[in-house]
């Protein structure tokens, strides 16, 4: 419950941003807040305190374009100042468009150009593995990214390589800038074919905390078995604000005065009953 309280304070930071610099893309940012969640509260050794810490597990957001998500999580835990948060998209400010390692505690990879994170998370396994080094690697991707010949050179290499320090999460929201997945390029049945170049497989809610915290233990049951793995996350476009959600509008636009105080009132309704469900399950 606390986690849920959780996600719904961060799906206001990341409209707070988006509205103050009048730019970027709330669907896709909405849509992996708790994978992102589970990573960083959950499942990933790192510590904010030592961002560069070598024994550390990495992680590279390839969908670059929702780092909102990645960087209110990472004030959250403490890498930086929450009011930082104000300067998304600044001139000067470390919190740029897109990832950038060089000027933001707690990126681990400078992200984009989509396709080209699922390669960079393969090079860092494929690094550990020669370095005897016991760090994870993650990455998370988009279902509409998957149309980028690199994603699946990149999967080839990863079978080939036995990395299964690697963990391969795209957030299958079915829907991109251009509209549906299915429309535009489909490239399902995802399953399938990640099953055929060799991975581990889960399927699964990936808004869904239980449903994560499942396949998480399932990657670690998989350490030692020579594959990479694959979580095919299910989720919701625009999560938490009623007219976001599976709008394919939404994908790179910041709401207007109007449309951000109706989304912050349905945040903050829904944060108000989890906390009264909170106290009532506490008292």
């Amino acid at each position: 419950m606390q986690y849920e309280k959780k996600a719904k304070e961060l799906r206001a930071e990341i409209l707070k941003m988006l509205y103050a610099c009048q730019s970027g893309h709330p669907g896709g940012s909405l849509s992996c807040v708790e994978m992102l969640m589970a990573l960083y509260y959950e499942v990933m050794k790192v510590d904010p305190k030592n961002p560069k810490d070598p024994n550390r597990d990495r992680f590279v957001l390839s969908k670059g374009h929702a780092c909102p998500t990645l960087y209110a999580i990472l004030a959250d835990l403490g890498y930086f100042p929450k009011e930082d948060l104000a300067n998304l998209r600044q001139i000067d400010s470390h919190l740029q468009g897109h990832p950038d390692c060089n000027k933001t505690p707690g990126v681990d990879m400078n992200t984009g150009s989509l396709g080209q994170g699922a390669s960079l998370a393969m090079g860092l396994a494929l690094a550990a593995k020669h370095a005897g080094a016991k760090y994870h690697v993650y990455s998370v991707l988009g279902d509409g990214e998957c149309q980028e010949g690199l994603v699946w050179e990149a999967a080839m290499a990863a079978a080939h390589y036995k990395l299964d320090n690697l963990c391969i999460m795209v957030d299958v929201n079915g829907l991109q800038i251009d509209g549906a997945t299915r429309d535009v390029m489909n490239s399902e049945p995802l399953d399938k074919k990640m099953d055929a170049f060799g991975f581990n497989t889960i399927v699964c809610n990936g808004n869904s905390f239980s449903d994560l915290e499942q396949a998480f233990k399932m990657f670690d049951l998989s350490h030692g078995s020579g594959k990479p793995t694959c979580f095919l996350l299910r989720t919701t476009k625009g999560l938490g604000v009623s007219y976001m959600e599976n709008a394919v509008d939404w994908h790179g636009k910041a709401p207007n005065d109007e449309e951000y105080a109706q989304a912050m009132t349905e945040l903050r309704a829904a944060h108000a009953s989890l906390e009264k469900e909170i106290e009532f399950n506490n008292g």
